[in-house]
């Protein structure tokens, strides 16, 4: 009897260790030791449009710190039009001046290209730098700006952000072990 729980307590963790999940190949690369903040779901209406990953590393989520931010799209979506909802959410948010939500969007106009169903990109946040973008795990741009950065993740991140829900679901374990 008294090895039976040992049994169940030890598949137990066997389990628990098992739905650890380990960060994609490029994030690992650009933030070493990551581990999964917290993940969500953005929908419009009824209709699904991501899933959301936020990936830390040891100092968990501070704006003084790297992270990494992963968005698997749902559906088939052209690169402008995500470029311009970035910008609405930046305005919304209140992030930046007119004139740098107006370089921004140029920017992002540039760097989104149009994703189908399962493609993803992933936002790195290199702190007093700016971000770097990868589509489905390769490089796709740099933004040398830190202001645009902050802007940029505060899409999701920031307490003013549209979708409370989605912040407060990556932000969940974001806190350093």
């Amino acid at each position: 009897m008294g090895r039976k729980p040992f049994s169940l307590l030890a598949l137990a963790l066997a389990f628990a260790c098992s739905l650890a999940q380990a960060a994609p190949a490029h994030i690992e690369r650009a933030l070493p030791q990551a581990r999964l903040a917290g993940s969500g779901t953005y929908s419009f209406f009824t209709m699904k449009i991501y899933s959301a990953e936020l990936w830390v590393g040891e100092k968990g989520y501070d704006n003084a710190a790297p992270f990494a931010l992963d968005l698997r799209y749902a559906r088939k979506l052209d690169g402008k039009k995500i470029a311009e909802a970035s910008f609405d959410q930046m305005e919304k948010i209140g992030a930046g001046s007119a004139a740098q939500r107006k370089a921004w969007l140029q920017k992002m106009r540039a760097i989104f290209p149009d994703v189908n169903e399962g493609s993803r990109i992933t936002g790195l946040f290199v702190p007093a730098q700016g971000a770097r973008f990868y589509l489905d795990g390769k490089a796709l741009a740099n933004v040398d700006d830190p202001e645009f950065a902050r802007a940029f993740f505060g899409i999701w991140l920031d307490p003013a952000t549209t979708a409370p829900a989605l912040r407060q679901a990556l932000l969940r374990q974001a806190a350093p072990p």
